[in-house]
């Protein structure tokens, strides 16, 4: 595959998962009678990264997220090279998403920006839980690194086969449904962008933990796995050609 054609992927890759994560916080989760609440978020996030996995991880990988990205790399998986063109094709596709969902969410007359807000990220007064600026960094890194390890897991070549879209989309679907009251729930220095830039203020001060945190998180999980799991990487379908 091009280079080119891994940017695409990873851009088209990173808006569905925004516009499909985000979206069903802002405009299903609290949605009179049946709305879908926390648990189904959480599982709508999950659902984006396996629906991706199968339709691009064969084009760039599926990363989606610069944590991923700088996780696979501290784990031996992917060229350094290769690291600005993924982070910046995921920005893109995370910024055009927040702001497309945006325009549709202020479509209805209730919607209130500042009421409602755009499921960005946060610590402290911008925490669902109120939940303080330590709380916040330890959940993401050790979720993070949690979701590397498995990720890095599931794509070992001695891991059964075709199933890591599914284990990785549980595990994120997992990771939302603990840390959504603590931070709102990041692990993706991305998905955290689009909104913040969308919302300003408090969420765009906070940014900073949430591109830190993850970072650092799956960087150790990344090389934790190649440590301890003594890594096999057969499979073509991951990284792209």
């Amino acid at each position: 595959m091009t280079n080119v054609q891994k940017g695409l992927a990873e851009f088209i890759g990173t808006f569905w998962l925004v516009f499909g994560g985000c979206g069903s916080a802002v405009l299903a989760a609290a949605f009179p009678d049946v709305g879908i609440g926390l648990l189904g978020v959480s599982l709508a996030f999950g659902l984006t990264v396996v629906t991706m996995a199968y339709a691009i991880g064969h084009i760039s990988g599926c990363h989606l997220n610069p944590a991923v990205t700088i996780g696979l790399w501290a784990g031996g998986r992917f060229e350094a090279r290769d690291i600005p063109l993924y982070v910046v094709a995921q920005v893109f596709g995370a910024i055009v998403a927040a702001f497309l969902l945006f325009y549709i969410a202020s479509g209805n007359p209730a919607y209130d920006l500042a009421t409602n807000g755009l499921a960005a990220n946060g610590f402290g007064g911008g925490s669902p839980g109120g939940y303080d600026i330590w709380s916040g960094l330890i959940i993401e890194v050790v979720l993070t690194a949690g979701f590397l390890w498995v990720i890095m897991g599931a794509t070992d070549g001695r891991a059964p086969a075709g199933f890591a879209p599914i284990a990785i989309g549980l595990a994120l679907t997992l990771i939302h449904l603990i840390s959504i009251p603590v931070t709102n729930t990041s692990v993706n220095p991305a998905r955290s962008t689009g909104p913040a830039l969308v919302v300003g203020g408090l969420a765009l001060q906070q940014l900073w933990l949430f591109w830190l945190a993850p970072l650092v998180g799956g960087a150790v999980g990344g090389w934790l796995y190649r440590t301890v799991g003594v890594d096999s990487f057969p499979k073509p379908n991951i990284e792209g050609d």
